[in-house]
């Protein structure tokens, strides 16, 4: 059966935990998960004994937060099964440390606009690696100021360019994390490239040593999976597909199992980690 390696729980910006999820990869007849939560492995780490529990293999994974240097972009590396975690995870608690100044900083905005009080969007990040947006608009619902968690109302406060809580998280570059992650024993895979406009990047990542794409993800647009496997075909890459589970926090649900990796692409990912770190396990 195939494997999901796309998804987020309540670590970082989902809203389902982890034994539940793992349950319902079991339900689903998966043979393999990996959670993703953003710049932590620490929600791969806590499923695994959920995983040795209810027989889902748990392939450790992060995913990785970066820009394009010259367009100052978005682009998120998957990074799975580190023989070495040391360089990558300083790397992600540096990321994560600029994110939660700046949503503390956004979500006090936030109560300057609407009488919430911030302990009420603190509530609602407990147990994550730190506040996201999708906190604070939940305590934005349950205060009764919006029911669409990115309606107008995210828009208002956090548009790009408008927003009255927008605020900048400084990410490293992505040949920084590229660099670091082979060095760590990762395989690293360009996540949902058409959502953040990475397609002119690949040929560059690709020479920085990307080991695969992303194919098949929800948000993919018509001719994605074509294009993208074609790319992946021509240079050798390894082709994963994956949910991008976020629960109900997001704007486009799809359960568990949506998208999936075939168990010939999955052997290739642990074949190619088991090779670079020369173990058997991998933590």
């Amino acid at each position: 059966m195939p494997a999901d390696l796309h998804i987020h729980s309540k670590i970082s910006d989902g809203s389902t935990e982890i034994d539940e999820i793992v349950l319902i990869a079991k339900n689903k007849g998966l043979t393999a998960i990996s959670i993703t939560d953003h710049d932590t492995l620490a929600g791969s780490d806590r499923a695994e004994g959920f995983g040795e529990r209810f027989g889902v293999k748990i392939i450790h994974g992060a995913e990785v937060s970066s820009i394009d240097p010259k367009t100052g972009r978005n682009v998120h590396i998957l990074c799975y099964l580190p023989s070495s975690r040391e360089r990558i995870s300083t790397l992600m608690r540096t990321t994560l440390r600029s994110r939660r100044m700046a949503l503390q900083t956004a979500a006090q905005k936030v109560t300057v606009a609407y009488p919430i009080p911030y302990d009420m969007i603190l509530r609602r990040s407990a147990g994550s690696s730190c506040i996201y947006k999708q906190h604070v608009m939940r305590a934005l619902m349950d205060a009764g100021y919006t029911s669409d968690m990115f309606g107008d109302v995210f828009r208002k406060l956090f548009d790009r360019r408008f927003g009255l809580a927008k605020v900048k998280i400084e990410k490293p570059s992505v040949f920084e994390v590229l660099r670091i992650a082979r060095e760590s024993g990762c395989v690293t895979i360009l996540a949902h490239p058409n959502v953040y406009n990475n397609y002119d990047l690949i040929p560059e990542l690709i020479e920085h040593g990307l080991d695969g794409i992303e194919v098949y993800y929800p948000r993919a647009r018509e001719d994605d999976e074509k294009v993208l496997g074609d790319i992946c075909r021509e240079h050798n890459l390894i082709m994963t597909g994956g949910t991008d589970f976020h629960g109900c926090n997001t704007d486009d649900p799809h359960p568990i199992g949506t998208c999936t990796t075939s168990d010939d692409q999955l052997e290739r990912i642990i074949a190619l980690a088991k090779s670079r770190s020369g173990k058997k396990q991998f933590k």
